[in-house]
């Protein structure tokens, strides 16, 4: 910025050593001392005209009490003479005075440091004071050649833009704490997905269904789900590429990919391949990834089991969608686990706003549908581990936590610190209903059975008469349980 000369005073004997008082024969090739900038600024101010820049015409120099001024005797090697003695008398403070053209001038308060990072470690670069990332120099070049630098001050900015990269940092971030403090369940998201493997088309198993029905299938599912009463909402969907090694008749009938002209056949079929360099066919199988996310998130009951207890007071059953619900609680009984932890209540309520009570995590594990298989299984939890599981606190004397999704918004408060607090307490939460959908009941009880007469305290699982395990029609890794005496099924 403009600014006029100043009237700075000192001794001739301060200056004379310093100067030298000889003309040059030729302004245009006079020798003058001129500022290289080595680092730029932090602040990206190095081109404003207040900050030094390569080219700017050095005037004058004060270092505590003396001041030296142009011209320089010995140019840059006498300075840096200057400043070495300077920084062995710890006089580290510097003002630098420099011109731009004939009567534009610029000032740079700055400190003496050595520069063995830029120019060796003889030499002194300066860096300013109110910002250290900002480092110069000094350098011998004709006025002209400083003239023509200063000149160029708008491609040298273009210049500079151009070959500035952006520079990448990492920052400490306390996972653990967060994790813990800002997630309703501590350490474990609420992001569910079920990933849907593209269904058999054949029955040699080498031809599958193409990418649509793969998405149509999972779109039915998530309908069917939110139809039942389960309080779900869809995120996101995304195809999801799996790799395999493919032989036989599914080889011959995959490997079809030889040529990026070939790349448009694939766009919708679920299972392409290649031929490797060993001659191996691998292939590609491309399934669906569905996310969701429980409605108004989840909440974490806690069952206390007494020495009392004969049963926990509510039976689970599981959708034909693979979710695990609470079926029925007993009523008129307020010493049960059940009505004792606030779940009976929670039932009643989801009922009467026709939403299923879906359990999402017993003792923290997820017990939610995860995938369904080339045949259209769907893989889930099996009720009849789980229900033993259930007994088995409850002998044990060990406190269950239950996980259930919430289906009514206003339940979802911002401090999940505050829902999983009121959770653990035996009050159960106010929950108002708000939506209404369809439910449809399910038939397959699945829990331990009491005996005909009530007031017997027996272990349910030791005591089930007229009892069938049948293997479920939803896959291999999962099994009904069948009462076909009974009517009430309880844990």
């Amino acid at each position: 910025m403009p600014m006029d000369r100043s009237p700075y005073s000192s001794s001739s004997s301060d200056s004379s050593q310093f100067s030298s008082s000889s003309s040059s024969p030729s302004k245009g090739s006079t020798i003058v001392l001129s500022i290289e900038c080595l680092k730029g600024s932090s602040k990206a101010d190095e081109w404003t005209g207040d900050m030094l820049q390569t080219g700017d015409i050095v005037e004058e120099l004060r270092i505590g009490n003396m001041l030296i001024k142009s011209p320089f005797k010995n140019g840059k090697s006498g300075v840096q003479k200057i400043l070495h003695n300077s920084f062995k008398q710890k006089e580290t403070s510097i003002l630098v005075r420099v011109r731009r053209g004939s009567d534009d001038f610029a000032e740079l308060q700055a400190c003496i440091v050595p520069g063995d990072q830029f120019l060796g470690k003889k030499q002194y670069v300066l860096r300013a004071i109110d910002d250290p990332n900002y480092a110069v120099g000094f350098f011998d070049r004709t006025e002209m050649e400083c003239l023509n630098l200063q000149a160029s001050r708008t491609s040298r900015m273009v210049s500079a833009l151009e070959r500035t990269p952006l520079q990448d940092g990492y920052v400490s971030y306390p996972w653990e704490r967060r994790m813990h403090e800002m997630l309703s369940v501590p350490n474990s998201s609420s992001f569910y997905s079920i990933l849907f493997l593209p269904k058999v088309s054949d029955k040699a198993g080498s031809r599958y269904n193409d990418l649509e029905d793969t998405l149509a299938r999972a779109h039915a599912w998530i309908n069917a789900s939110q139809a039942s009463g389960v309080p779900i909402v869809f995120m996101n969907i995304q195809t999801e590429s799996l790799l395999t090694k493919l032989s036989g008749d599914t080889a011959s009938s995959a490997v079809n990919t030889v040529s990026i002209s070939d790349l448009a056949n694939v766009a919708n079929t679920s299972l392409y391949g290649f031929e490797d360099y060993h001659g191996v066919d691998i292939g590609v199988v491309r399934a669906v990834r569905l996310w969701f996310s429980p409605l108004a998130g989840e909440i974490p009951i806690e069952i206390k089991i007494k020495d009392t207890d004969t049963k926990l007071g509510f039976a689970i059953s599981r959708t034909e969608e693979g979710f695990i619900y609470i079926t029925s609680v007993i009523e008129n009984n307020e010493e049960t686990p059940a009505a004792r932890s606030g779940l009976s209540s929670m039932y009643k309520q989801a009922s009467n706003t026709s939403r299923l009570l879906v359990v999402s995590r017993i003792s923290n594990q997820k017990v939610l549908p995860w995938m369904v298989s080339s045949t259209g299984a769907i893989r889930c939890f099996d009720t009849v581990s789980l229900s033993q599981k259930l007994s088995l606190h409850r002998h044990a004397r060990v406190p269950i936590i239950v996980h259930v999704f919430l289906w009514d918004m206003s339940a979802n408060l911002a401090n999940v610190g505050s829902i999983r607090a009121r959770a653990m307490s035996t009050c159960p939460p106010s929950l108002p209903t708000e939506v209404h959908l369809a439910r449809s009941s399910h038939e397959n009880q699945v829990m331990p059975l009491e005996t005909k007469e009530e007031d017997e305290d027996e272990d349910e699982e030791d005591e089930g008469p007229d009892t069938v395990l049948e293997r479920d029609t939803a896959g291999d890794f999962s099994f009904r349980f069948r009462d076909l005496a009974l009517k009430n099924n309880w844990v």
